[in-house]
């Protein structure tokens, strides 16, 4: 059975339009209660199963939250609430407190009119596919409210952000500090706006910190991982060493160096497994996407680390990474997943893998990424009705074979349906950068006729 509500990243959408409702909320939490009731058979006698909720800064996370909480506290389950706190946090105050899931209410990089809830099992990793079609199948059934006596209870975490504080200062080594070192953290207005400059500040660096002012509908707004200009522009501005950009739930991550020059997740990436190359740390290989930039594969050829690519989106760069027991692994959009030192993405703890790597070599940026000329890359979003048909279409087909032929085995392209839009994203790269804008145009030109 497929998920009906479920992506790739939980249940997302526009706040008041179905299934970001209120009514829908409170359902989803009673039905996700149900299941882990009758999951939780280990349990004591008497005892509830418990779970943690965050959120990012949203305004709409009130609302959201307290219908979530009244579905499971019906369902007989209890509740710690962690306000607002990076979805990685959620993750490990899950595991840490030893609850049976966590539950994080956002929509990432997305605007504030957006919302979502996503869920954690108890070990701190996404839920199972065959945990959320339980839980979608439960949605079928109306709620009925325990009795009173069976009723689950709410908590406020209130040291939610010093314990995921102290975690994320665990990943970098004892042996080295940030002395020395000016940072420009960025946090989009989001989650981690009253965690991520603490981090890096009592590691010893000098922090000065934006995008920390949210006011509930600010959230990306400007700043962030998706946004970087502001960072950029107060990089130089401070005369700052580095700047750290974090998206609004603090899972994704773009740097910049002191010269104001922006790495993407696949820079970054390159900078971490080189240096564990380098150490002998790195176990197995790396984990890339669809979309990852072929001067990183061809990179890791040449370093001798082996390379894979899965579908587009963490929870299958997780998967793959499982399947071959290595631990590092992530996407150009920022989210580097270092199963090492946490059981999801972390954008705060993979930028301190990255200032691991440049600290220990005495490098900057610019040196640390010198083995790395990523290809140009171009992608040009298609609205179409059906993108499966127009990837098939014979004009569509024949575009790409020849831009193909024209690349010859020096790029790629690829033609990918959005998840989340009607959109057909075609993406092609090389080495020449005026072949690849010509080829990429010619195929989005090819899938506007056939659309």
């Amino acid at each position: 059975m497929s998920r009906k509500y479920f992506g790739t990243d939980g249940v997302r959408g526009k706040v008041g339009e179905h299934p970001i409702t209120p009514e829908f909320v409170m359902h989803l939490g009673y039905s996700a209660g149900k299941v882990l009731v009758s999951a939780d058979w280990h349990l004591a006698q008497g005892e509830r199963p418990a779970v943690l909720i965050g959120k990012d800064t949203r305004i709409s996370g009130y609302l959201l939250e307290s219908a979530l909480q009244a579905g499971l506290i019906a369902a007989g389950v209890d509740v710690y609430l962690a306000g607002p706190v990076p979805t990685p946090a959620v993750a490990y105050l899950t595991r840490a407190l030893r609850l049976q899931a966590g539950v994080v209410i956002s929509a990432s990089h997305n605007p504030f009119e957006d919302n979502g809830i996503k869920f954690f099992s108890g070990d701190g990793s996404k839920l199972p596919d065959e945990t959320e079609r339980a839980i979608e199948a439960g949605l079928d059934s109306p709620i009925v409210t325990m009795s009173s006596d069976r009723l689950g209870k709410a908590k406020r975490l209130d040291d939610a952000a010093g314990r995921y504080i102290e975690f994320c200062k665990s990943s970098f080594p004892y042996d080295l500090d940030l002395r020395g070192m000016k940072l420009v953290v960025d946090c989009a207005h989001g989650a981690a706006y009253h965690i991520a400059r603490h981090v890096f500040h009592e590691l010893g660096a000098d922090v000065t910190a934006i995008g920390v002012e949210p006011n509930g509908l600010n959230i990306n707004d400007g700043y962030g991982a998706t946004k970087p200009a502001n960072l950029q522009k107060a990089v130089l501005e401070h005369k700052a060493d580095l700047g750290i950009a974090l998206d609004g739930d603090g899972d994704r991550l773009v740097m910049v160096d002191a010269a104001g020059t922006l790495y993407d997740g696949d820079q970054l990436m390159y900078v971490i497994a080189r240096h564990r190359h380098a150490q002998g740390l790195l176990k197995g290989g790396v984990v890339g996407t669809l979309m990852t930039n072929l001067a990183f594969e061809h990179a890791m050829r040449h370093l001798g680390i082996p390379f894979a690519r899965a579908k587009v989106g963490d929870r299958y760069v997780m998967e793959l990474l499982q399947q071959n027991g290595w631990q590092l692994g992530g996407e150009n959009s920022g989210h580097i997943i270092c199963l090492d030192r946490h059981t999801t993405g972390d954008g705060i703890i993979s930028a301190l893998q990255v200032l691991h790597a440049l600290r220990a070599n005495q490098q900057t940026l610019m040196q640390a990424t010198a083995g790395l000329v990523m290809y140009p890359q171009v992608l040009v979003n298609v609205r179409v009705s059906n993108a499966m048909d127009c990837m098939a279409h014979a004009k569509v087909c024949a575009a790409v074979t020849a831009a193909e032929a024209a690349l010859n085995g020096k790029g790629r392209v690829l033609l990918r349906p959005s998840g989340t839009e009607p959109l057909l994203r075609v993406m092609v790269e090389g080495e020449d950068g005026v072949l690849v804008r010509q080829s990429a145009e010619t195929i989005a030109g090819a899938v506007k006729e056939a659309a």
